[in-house]
């Protein structure tokens, strides 16, 4: 028996660290409102930990008819959903426990409802889950794609001083910090803003804040981005990491918008309209082989690569060719489920069937829309 646990504020609570961790609001309602989304892959008879289990089923129960008439693979209409709370998992043994994403603050919250040491990752495991999930781990296996018609640069830097060498380097930057949430924890910067005295104190005071409790912050490039897409994996923690989809995704500053719900061969159809089918084979069958090794008694679950289509810059970052498209192989490593996971959970049989699934915010609820 599985159990699945729909757990959006991980992101965050990784950054933290924390065991103790409480989530801002619109992780908790995020949380609430969509608790119900691991029914979409579970299967028969699994349990789905949610804050309200009437409230789930009801909104499953309204969702999965529409998914089914959509034309999608899964078997929504197929088994049991067991929608639990976290008070009804007390005593609960033999499970196998799959969350959005593992941390510590999961880890303490599930001790609290009563599982055991025994059905749980050890701290140490997720000590190193988090140090997977910095993004220093994405800049390190950037060099190892890059190949004929690829893009991409990162570098992590660990002082003021080297972040404002950086700067100067790249001439205008994106910084990151090394664990965020999607559209969070990030400043653009153009080295013309600097001046005898460094930063402005605005860009400062945030980067001093973060070398402080993350102790690095990482410097890339700034591209011209004509796509967002990526790229949905799983590793068995065994070596071996097996690719299961693309997934095309719109962003808006930087966060998560939808994600384009299509067949396996309408969205290659799509790709191949900026990039070679074998460049992007070459770079998934070279992801799959470097974190099957890195991965390797590590991590075992979903985890997504995020990329992008960009246009050939020069060295000032101005378009040279707007028609030549060049990938980046790895903007960054999310490793956990993923959107993009869920997309691929709705990914029609049906090649001429096509439509955008997305988070949207109305009457004061999150919900799930297929448009």
């Amino acid at each position: 028996m599985t159990l699945h646990i729909f757990n959006p504020e991980h992101d965050i609570a990784l950054a933290s660290g924390l065991s103790n961790f409480t989530a801002p609001h619109a992780g908790r309602q995020l949380r609430h409102d969509l608790g119900f989304l691991p029914a979409i892959w579970a299967r028969e008879d699994d349990i789905i930990v949610v804050d309200d289990p009437e409230y789930a089923a009801h909104r499953w129960k309204r969702l999965a008819p529409r998914l089914a008439r959509l034309g999608e693979t899964g078997g929504f209409l197929r088994g049991n959903r067991q929608f639990l709370t976290w008070k009804q998992l007390q005593g609960l043994t033999d499970v196998t426990i799959e969350p959005w994403g593992w941390n510590n603050a999961l880890r303490a919250l599930l001790l609290r409802s009563g599982l055991t040491e025994r059905e749980l990752p050890t701290t140490e495991s997720l000590a190193t889950i988090r140090e997977l999930s910095h993004r220093r781990v994405a800049s390190s296996l950037l060099p190892q794609l890059r190949i004929e018609s690829t893009v991409g640069e990162s570098m992590e830097c660990h002082t003021e001083e080297e972040t404002v060498e950086a700067i100067r380097h790249y001439g205008y930057v994106v910084l990151k910090a090394p664990w965020s949430s999607s559209g969070r924890g990030l400043r653009f910067y153009d080295a013309k803003q600097l001046d005898n005295t460094g930063l402005t104190p605005h860009l400062s005071g945030w980067l001093r804040n973060l070398l402080a409790t993350q102790g690095s912050v990482m410097a890339e490039p700034y591209y011209n981005k004509v796509k967002d897409f990526g790229m949905e994996f799983e590793s068995d923690g065994k070596g071996n990491v097996r690719y299961l989809g693309l997934s095309l995704f719109h962003t808006q500053n930087g966060a998560y918008t939808g994600n384009v719900l299509a067949s396996k061969t309408a969205k290659e159809e799509m790709m191949s309209r900026y990039l070679s089918p074998t460049l992007l084979q070459t770079v998934r069958e070279e992801i799959c082989r470097r974190l099957g090794l890195l991965f390797n008694g590590k991590y075992c679950g979903p985890f997504g690569v995020d990329m992008m289509v960009c246009t050939a810059q020069d060295e000032d970052g101005k378009v040279i060719n707007d028609k030549r498209y060049l990938l980046h192989p790895c903007v960054e490593i999310n490793l956990r489920r993923t959107m993009g996971h869920v997309a691929l959970a709705l990914s029609p049989l049906d090649d001429d069937i096509r439509h955008v699934m997305r988070i949207s915010y109305s009457e004061n609820v999150y919900k799930l829309t297929i448009q």
